[in-house]
C-alpha cells in the first residue's frame, strides 16, 4: 500500500493512525486542486500510456499481492472449491427466477433454457480455470484482463463485476425475504415496506434483506476456512433438499403438462436462458479464491469444473419436476416450488422446501461477499478504487475493509430494487465479462509480447475482429427475425475465423499447469453464445447497462486514469519496484521503444 508521502507503492506500513485522505487519494495527482487541473490537461497523453498498457503475471502474483501488507491464508482444497461453488451457485437461480422464466418465457422448456445457459457458462468456466491455475490471485477476472487486454479493458470489467456482485448479493437477499415469508405463511411483499413515493420497482423497501446481508458480512469477515465449513455443511444440506424436490415432486408429476412443450416458441427459450444466466454467476466468485488455495494447477480445474457440472444438472431436474407439478402458467414467481407443494396437496412439504432454499440463497449471500470482497480487494490494489481496500486484516487474514464497503452497497440495492429490475441487469454485466475473459484467453495463447510476430498479431486482431462481427450479426439478426440465410452466413464467418486462428496463427504461449482444450473453438465458442444471448435480453436493461457503464467512463477519465497513470511513474521511480513498473508500462528490459509499442498493439 501507499504511504502518507505517495513516495512507495510496494512500502508496507502499518496503519495506526485515523482514516484520513492519503487512505483515498494518495496520488500526486489528487494533493491539490492545482495538481489535479494539470492532470486533467495531460488527459490525451495519459490515456495514450495508459490504454492499452498491460500487466504482468509477475506483477499481479508478487508487486500486487504485497500492497494489502498482510497474506492471505492458503487453506482451501479442490473439496473447498466445489462446495464454494456448489453453495455459491446452487440456490440463486432455481429459487429466485425459475418461476418467471417457466411462466413468461418458456414455459416447459425452461429445462432447455438452464442446459442453453448451463453450457454456455461451461464454457466460461473453462476460461476461468485456465486462467486462475495460471494467475492465482484475488483479482479474478480483473487481473485476467489487466494482464491481456490492458488496463482500460480490465477497468470495464471491474465497474461491471462489481456491478454483477452488487446486483446478485441484492437479489438474493430480496429472495431470501420470499421465502422466510412463506416459511411463516405469509405473502412476501408482508414483510416489505411500501413506499408510494417512489416508482414502481424500487418501492417495496426490504429491510430484512439488509438484515441477512449483515450477518453474512460478520461471518465472511472473521475467517475464509470457517466460512468454508458453514459453506459445507449448509450445502450438503440444500442438496438434501434438492434431491427431495425431485422425489417428492415426481411423485405429483403430470405428463399432460408437457403437451405444450414450448409455448412461447425458440424466442422464449432464449429469453429465458439470457435471465438465468443469474443462476450460474457464482462460480465467478469462486475463481477469486486462487489466492487461498493449496495447490491450484490442481484444486482450481477439479472444484470449478465439477461444481459447475454438479449444478447444471440438478437445475434442469428440478426445472423439469416443477413444470411436471404444475401446468406452466399457474407457476408462482416469488416462489414457485413452495406454492407447487401446496398445490400438489403436500402443504407440509412446502416448509422443508421454504427452508432449503433459505439455507441455499444463505450460501450463495456468504460466497458472493467473500467473492466480491476479493475482486475489490485486488481493484484497490491497483488503485482504481481507495488504497485502504486492498488491506488484508492481520489478525483474520481476510479483506475486512472491501468486505464491509460491499456489504453497504449490496444492503442499499436490496433495500430498494426489485427483482426483475436486478435480474436482467445481471445477466447483461456477467455474458459481457465472460466474453472478454474469453476473448483474453486467445491472446493469452496466441499473442507474447516480444515474441509473436507482427504479422500473426495482425491475423490475431482481424481473426477476433471477425469473431466478434459474426457473433453480434447473429445476435442482430436473430432480434429482427432476418431469414435463414443471414443466419448461415454468420454461422459461417465465426467458423471459417476460428479455422483461420487455428491455421494461420501460431500459437504463442502453453499454460504451464492445466489448460483449455480445444483451442481456439472453445473460447470462441463461447463469445460466440455469449454474444448471442445478450440479443435476447430486453431493451429496458441494455438502456441500464450503457448508463452504469457511462458513469464507469465518466470515473475513469477524471479519477481512474489519473490514479494509474500516477502509481506506474511512481513504481518506476522506486529501485526495488523498476522491473514491476517496466512491464506493466509495456517496457521490455532494455526499453526499446519498439518493444513498448509492440506491447500495446
Amino acid at each position: 500500500m501507499v504511504g502518507d508521502n505517495g513516495s512507495s507503492q510496494g512500502e508496507v506500513k502499518t496503519r495506526r493512525q485515523r482514516c484520513n485522505k492519503n487512505d483515498f487519494f494518495p496520488e500526486e495527482s489528487f494533493r491539490s486542486w492545482g495538481n489535479y487541473g494539470r492532470a486533467l490537461l495531460e488527459t490525451k497523453k495519459r490515456l495514450q500510456d495508459r490504454l492499452l498498457t498491460r500487466s504482468s503475471d509477475d506483477l499481479e502474483i508478487n508487486e500486487m499481492r504485497a500492497r494489502s501488507q498482510n497474506e492471505m491464508n492458503k487453506s482451501l482444497n479442490w473439496v473447498d472449491i466445489i462446495w464454494f461453488g456448489v453453495g455459491g451457485t446452487m440456490g440463486a437461480g432455481v429459487f429466485v427466477l425459475t418461476g418467471q422464466a417457466a411462466r413468461d418465457y418458456a414455459g416447459p422448456a425452461v429445462v432447455i433454457s438452464y442446459l442453453v445457459s448451463g453450457l454456455c457458462a461451461l464454457l466460461s468456466v473453462l476460461s476461468y480455470s485456465e486462467f486462475a491455475v495460471e494467475l492465482p490471485v484475488g483479482g479474478g477476472s480483473f487481473a485476467f484482463l489487466r494482464v491481456e487486454l490492458g488496463d482500460f479493458f480490465a477497468f470495464l470489467a471491474a465497474g461491471n463485476l462489481l456491478c454483477e456482485y452488487i446486483v446478485a448479493g441484492a437479489s438474493v437477499a430480496r429472495a431470501w425475504t420470499s421465502y422466510f415469508a412463506t416459511l411463516c405463511n405469509q405473502k412476501p411483499d408482508d414483510f416489505r415496506l411500501h413506499a408510494p413515493l417512489l416508482a414502481d420497482g424500487y418501492n417495496q423497501l426490504d429491510p430484512i434483506a439488509v438484515i441477512i446481508s449483515v450477518a453474512i458480512c460478520i461471518c465472511a469477515s472473521l475467517s475464509t476456512k470457517g466460512s468454508s465449513r458453514f459453506n459445507s455443511l449448509a450445502t450438503v444440506i440444500h442438496i438434501g433438499v434438492m434431491a427431495f424436490i425431485i422425489i417428492a415432486g415426481l411423485t405429483k408429476a403430470d405428463t399432460s403438462n408437457y403437451e405444450t412443450f414450448m409455448p412461447f416458441g425458440i424466442h422464449g427459450v432464449l429469453r429465458a436462458s439470457a435471465m438465468l444466466f443469474f443462476a450460474y454467476v457464482g462460480f465467478d466468485g469462486v475463481s477469486t479464491l486462487a489466492e487461498e488455495v493449496k495447490n491450484p494447477g490442481r484444486d482450481i480445474p477439479i472444484g470449478l469444473i465439477g461444481a459447475m457440472l454438479v449444478v447444471i444438472t440438478t437445475y434442469c431436474l428440478v426445472a423439469a419436476t416443477l413444470c411436471l407439478m404444475q401446468p406452466y402458467s399457474q407457476v408462482d414467481v416469488d416462489a414457485p416450488y413452495t406454492i407447487a407443494f401446496e398445490a400438489a396437496g403436500l402443504n407440509w412439504a412446502k416448509y422443508l422446501v421454504a427452508f432449503g432454499a433459505l439455507k441455499g440463497m444463505t450460501t450463495v449471500l456468504l460466497s458472493n461477499i467473500i467473492g466480491q470482497a476479493r475482486y475489490f480487494t485486488h481493484i484497490a490494489r491497483t488503485h482504481l478504487a481507495p488504497p485502504f481496500l486492498a488491506v488484508i486484516n492481520e489478525k483474520t487474514r481476510t479483506p475486512m475493509n472491501a468486505t464491509i464497503i460491499m456489504t453497504v452497497a449490496n444492503s442499499l440495492v436490496a433495500l430498494f430494487t426489485g427483482l426483475d429490475i436486478l435480474a436482467n441487469l445481471l445477466s447483461i454485466s456477467t455474458l459481457f465479462i465472460f466474453s472478454q475473459v474469453s476473448i483474453a484467453l486467445l491472446v493469452r495463447r496466441y499473442y507474447v509480447s516480444g515474441e509473436t510476430s507482427i504479422c500473426d498479431r495482425n491475423k490475431l486482431i482481424a481473426f477476433l475482429t471477425l469473431i466478434l462481427a459474426s457473433a453480434i450479426g447473429l445476435a442482430i439478426f436473430w432480434v429482427h427475425g432476418t431469414s435463414f440465410v443471414g443466419y448461415t452466413a454468420m454461422a459461417a464467418i465465426w467458423f471459417l475465423s476460428t479455422l483461420g486462428l487455428k491455421l494461420s496463427v501460431k500459437e504463442a504461449r502453453k499454460p504451464r499447469l492445466w489448460g483449455v482444450p480445444f483451442i481456439p473453438w472453445l473460447p470462441s465458442a463461447s463469445v460466440a453464445i455469449n454474444i448471442f444471448i445478450m440479443g435476447s435480453i430486453d431493451r429496458q436493461s441494455f438502456i441500464r447497462f450503457s448508463t452504469w457503464t457511462g458513469l464507469l467512463l465518466v470515473y475513469y477519465f477524471f479519477i481512474g486514469l489519473h490514479v494509474t497513470y500516477d502509481a506506474a511513474r511512481e513504481a518506476k521511480k522506486d529501485p526495488n519496484a523498476a522491473q514491476a513498473a517496466n512491464v506493466e508500462a509495456g517496457i521490455s528490459s532494455s526499453s526499446a521503444p519498439t518493444a513498448e509499442v509492440t506491447d500495446r498493439a
